[in-house]
């Protein structure tokens, strides 16, 4: 009897073992299915700010304005990929901001916690991510920029800093109309219309 607590103990060390093996795996796997997270989730958000409203109101077609998302953002190729991963975390954390920072009168609030929640998901999980990425190429950046033919160099970037102007014009928008019914409609149509574009870009994260 005396010789079961040490067996015990050795089977409870295996099993934390074994679990913290399981982990491991699990958190290496994450990023190699980054394009299938960020699709279902994104997907999700998607129908959430479809659900918020039944229909446009009629009546705020007169206030509806451009807010001129980046041309860049309205592409689809391959050439995006070393960019959009930085970019899809910045609209995550944009958007998360529009739908936190003010008071909601129009929308109920298990719709608004619901799409809260999904961003909030998008950019913790691609913050992981990027910084597995930074990780991972350290070591090779130099040499890839070394490697680096003229064609690639000229490549256009996805900027986050027109990403965070579109966001401020849609700020500003809701700021001067005072945050009325009409302006969240208009912001809530307009931030859907972005996350669409954002998820045809999920393809392009997966990996080889």
């Amino acid at each position: 009897k005396m010789s079961t607590k040490p067996d015990m103990i050795q089977k409870c060390l295996w099993l934390e073992i074994l679990m913290g093996i399981f982990v491991a795996g699990t958190l290496s796997l994450d990023c190699n299915l980054l394009n299938v997270h960020l699709r279902r989730v994104t997907w999700q958000n998607l129908r959430h700010l479809s659900s918020m409203s039944n229909s446009f109101p009629v009546e705020c077609l007169r206030e509806n304005i451009a807010f001129e998302l980046p041309q860049e953002f309205l592409q689809y190729t391959q050439t995006m990929k070393r960019d959009i991963k930085k970019a899809f975390y910045e609209m995550s954390l944009q958007a998360f901001n529009i739908f936190s920072q003010h008071t909601f009168k129009y929308w109920k609030e298990r719709h608004l916690k619901q799409i809260q929640i999904g961003l909030d998901q998008q950019a913790e999980y691609l913050n992981q991510c990027l910084e597995e990425d930074e990780n991972e190429n350290e070591d090779m950046k130099e040499m890839k920029e070394n490697e680096m033919k003229p064609s690639e160099a000229r490549v256009p970037q996805l900027s986050s800093l027109e990403l965070r102007r579109y966001f401020h014009r849609i700020d500003n928008f809701l700021k001067e109309k005072k945050y009325s019914n009409c302006a969240w409609e208009i912001v809530r149509v307009e931030i859907r219309r972005c996350l669409y574009y954002f998820y045809k870009f999920t393809a392009l994260f997966r990996r080889k």
